[in-house]
């Protein structure tokens, strides 16, 4: 279901709670949500839809890439860049990393653990700062 992009910062701001099965609706939602937005946006985290649940969807290639309470467990090359977020306007300077290396389980709870590198994780370090409440 699409759901409405939450803008309200006293809810962006709380931490998110771990996943756990029973929140597989959250990935539906969040690949519908991302679809009807995909002209403006390139990732997504559930508290952008109302659900403090650590799950991220990432635009990679023509589809798309589930992370379910993903842990970034390697960075390297740290450098200054600036975003913007459906749930706010303008941009903000942001630190990232060049390649990240990250445990997670995928949309079938299933555990992975792989390298990304450039945008991609550059999208996933920003929808994961949502998790912990950073309005970025």
């Amino acid at each position: 279901m699409i759901k409405k992009i939450v803008k309200d910062a006293m809810f962006l701001s709380q931490p998110s709670q771990k996943a756990t099965v029973g929140d597989a609706a959250v990935i539906q939602d969040l690949k519908d949500t991302l679809k009807a937005n995909e002209d403006r946006c390139v990732g997504m985290a559930a508290n952008m839809i109302g659900e403090r649940k650590c799950i991220l969807i990432c635009a990679i290639g023509p589809g798309s890439l589930i992370l379910v309470n993903p842990e970034i467990v390697s960075w390297e090359g740290s450098y200054e860049t600036r975003e913007g977020c459906l749930c706010h306007e303008g941009e903000h300077s942001v630190t990232r990393y060049r390649s990240i290396r990250v445990k997670y389980l995928d949309g079938q709870f299933h555990p992975q653990e792989r390298t990304f590198m450039g945008f991609p994780a550059q999208i996933i370090q920003h929808e994961m700062d949502h998790f912990e409440g950073k309005l970025i």
